[in-house]
């Protein structure tokens, strides 16, 4: 009984080993459709969707897209309007129309390789409260990179380090 024991306890430890740099290896994202490269901290977020003729964005999830999911977007600042009132107006002219829709937070500021503004909120999706949370990224005076956020509420904001740590590495080619 104890050989059982002790062999299933060092199996678990060699495939815990085997498998443990896979989790935590970083990674870079790159594509020859895209101006902008951005790393994971992690081997648990997955490209699930790459930019092509219809979809022009690529997108990851964290596992399970109920624990963390990913899209970029890139989009045109208006002449005159700043990155905040930029963001705002996406939330009440996209976001707001989500079901069940909160605004939790107040704009933070955010500094990374590129600077701009965060925004957060929660709505409901089949009867799980969600939260989304927004880096806008200003590029130039004309281009902003949309890193949106989503998950359930218990399982997005566990890897805030994480979402805040991929907007921060996200750099212009």
């Amino acid at each position: 009984m104890r050989f059982a024991f002790k062999f299933g306890a060092i199996l678990s430890v060699i495939i815990s080993a085997v498998s443990a740099p896979n989790i935590f290896a970083q990674q870079t994202y790159t594509n020859p459709k895209i101006d902008y490269s951005v790393e994971f901290p992690s081997g648990t977020w997955r490209l699930v969707a790459e930019p092509d003729e219809t979809h022009q964005h690529p997108e990851w999830v964290y596992g399970d897209r109920l624990d963390g999911y990913l899209r970029i977007k890139k989009d045109t600042l208006e002449p005159g309007l700043s990155i905040s009132e930029f963001a705002h107006r996406d939330q009440d002219t996209r976001i707001r129309f989500l079901p069940g829709y909160v605004d939790v937070g107040k704009e933070e500021r955010f500094v990374g390789r590129l600077t701009g503004v965060v925004l957060s909120y929660e709505y409901t999706q089949t009867g799980k409260t969600m939260t989304g949370r927004t880096y806008y990224l200003q590029a130039d005076s004309r281009t902003i990179y949309a890193l949106q956020f989503t998950g359930m509420r218990n399982k997005l904001g566990v890897i805030r380090n994480q979402t805040d740590s991929i907007a921060r590495s996200f750099k212009l080619k």
